[in-house]
């Protein structure tokens, strides 16, 4: 104990090595870079596999519906007449297959090299002893993307449900009517200081089947909604919801009769409301709904002005179904291969396989790795530019991925119909409504304006399919940059640079929501 005490206490001003103080430094740095690269792989592998999750499911799905149809065949036919086109179909995966694989291995190739200069470059940098864009901050940058990928970006998307479409449960909106399919909801302006005009020209806008309502009341609190840029402009603004389809056995058997006696009945009641006809809107499918309904002539009285925005009007022209349908064998080409049957015995198209078959149409752009890749490199640009992705990115993959619902399957049929079969020389569509044929002539017959808007780069509904009404009838026309929904997002902002409510371009086209003002002035002109 005596000795203890005699020892000489530490002088603290002696200072410390600084080789020894770096050499710490440099330890810690592997520790936490070890850890790093540990939580990367896992990040890496955990949201490559969720990419390929919804596609694999959606594939186990197809091959249970396969099964359950072509077991139904064979009871009442060969299976040696099957086998030409079981070959044919064996060629048509294989070929989707090579695409597929074909464009992943470039993708893979043109990431990885890219990654690879710049993990030399890093390598370089430490080996010179600069701390300027040396291997740990190389690693870091890849740890911080993947984490983006495979975490941020998930619960960014799940976040955004709360200011993303319509929240019918919130003040903004008034219920004005209802059926056994259908609720119709006015939608109020969300701009201060707007009021609607009493006796202003009504809309009603109809949303597509297959992804639902919110695509039209994209982002309203940023300005961003298709909907209340009608209603911001003081005009009377209704929209048409589904009611859910999985709860709702009216809606799983809804036909085309019965959407045109539920339009017929909201575009009373809108009529009533302020003295006016009403234009109908269709959104995508809806606008190929919305033109169906004109036709019947059951709305004759109620109904005096067309807009279709981005809408599959004659399918049968849309370039990459038609190469892709062209490709499938006939015997394959049914309905009943996407129809899952609901527990009450009520059978209704499988929505999420038909997201899928959207995908295996442009399999070069939407395979798991390429769409995996594509938003590894979009992340990885973001950081350089020290941003993060847009509430607009979020709200579109929240929609693409949570919103996809089954469709009611006489619904689907029309669709399919138009699809597989063009319009006739003589403007008629290859279905009927109340047992008579629908022919494109009547609007202008009945003199009825129709303004056609469509995407310059839409992928999904070509221009060839949303323009084929110009081959029968005199149509306004409007394009706008960009893809299928950006009408209803980037543009539908009253500050964009194509305003729905303004003119555009060298031509001076008309949004929607200008079309709809220019003809309610030019009724209360007419009228006086």
């Amino acid at each position: 104990m005596e000795n203890l005490t005699n020892v000489a206490p530490i002088d603290r001003k002696v200072p410390i090595d600084p080789s020894i103080m770096g050499l710490w430094d440099y330890e810690m740095k592997m520790e936490k870079t070890f850890l790093q690269l540990a939580q990367t792989g896992f990040d890496y592998w955990s949201a490559l596999g969720g990419y390929h999750e919804d596609f694999l499911l959606s594939y186990l799905k197809a091959v249970k519906y396969f099964h359950r149809e072509e077991s139904g065949k064979f009871n009442s036919d060969s299976p040696i007449r099957a086998i030409p086109e079981y070959a044919e179909l064996m060629r048509f995966n294989l070929d989707l297959a090579l695409q597929a694989i074909t464009r992943s291995t470039g993708v893979l190739l043109d990431y990885h090299q890219a990654e690879a200069d710049r993990l030399m470059a890093a390598i370089e940098s430490t080996l010179k002893g600069s701390s300027d864009g040396d291997i740990f901050d190389y690693i870091e940058r890849v740890s911080d993307t993947v984490r983006a990928v495979a975490r941020d970006y998930p619960q960014a998307i799940r976040e955004i449900a709360d200011e993303f479409g319509f929240h019918f449960e919130r003040s903004g909106y008034r219920k004005v009517g209802e059926t056994e399919r259908f609720y119709c909801y006015q939608v109020l302006p969300n701009e201060p200081d707007v009021e609607i005009r009493k006796n202003g020209k009504p809309i009603l806008i109809v949303h597509p089947y297959v992804l639902g309502a919110d695509i039209l009341a994209f982002l309203p609190r940023d300005n961003k909604s298709y909907a209340h840029a009608f209603a911001n402009q003081g005009i009377p603004t209704y929209v048409r919801i589904l009611k859910d389809i999985e709860t709702n056995s009216a809606v799983q058997q809804i036909t085309l009769e019965d959407d045109i006696r539920d339009m017929k009945r909201f575009c009373e009641t809108i009529k009533q409301r302020h003295g006016r006809d009403v234009t109908l809107n269709g959104y995508c499918q809806g606008g190929l709904i919305t033109l169906s309904n004109i036709l019947s002539g059951e709305l004759d009285g109620l109904v005096d002005a067309h807009i279709s925005c981005v809408a599959p009007l004659d399918g049968s022209r849309s370039p990459g179904f038609k190469d892709f349908l062209g490709n499938l064998p006939n015997r394959f080409n049914s309905l009943a291969y996407g129809t899952k049957v609901l527990p009450n015995g009520n059978r209704v198209a499988d929505g999420g396989l038909m997201s899928w078959v959207y995908k295996l149409k442009s399999i070069q752009d939407e395979f798991p790795v390429i769409s995996f890749y594509r938003d590894l490199t979009m992340f990885a640009r973001l950081r350089d530019k020290g941003t993060k992705p847009s509430k607009t990115a979020a709200a579109l993959n929240y929609w693409l991925t949570v919103q996809r619902h089954d469709l009611p399957l006489e619904i689907t049929k029309l669709s399919f119909a138009s699809y597989n079969i063009p319009i006739t020389r003589d403007g008629t569509l290859p279905f009927k409504a109340f047992g008579r044929p629908l022919n494109i002539r009547r609007l202008h017959e009945k003199g009825i304006p129709m303004l056609i808007c469509y995407g310059e780069q839409d992928a999904l509904v070509e221009k060839s399919s949303a323009l084929a009404p110009l081959d029968y009838i005199p149509v306004e026309v409007t394009p706008f940059p960009k893809g299928h929904v950006a009408i209803a997002t980037s543009w539908s902002h009253p500050g964009s640079a194509y305003a729905l409510h303004t003119r555009f371009g060298e031509e001076s086209h008309r949004g929607p929501v200008r079309f709809q003002l220019d003809i309610e002035q030019e009724s209360m002109s007419d009228a006086a």
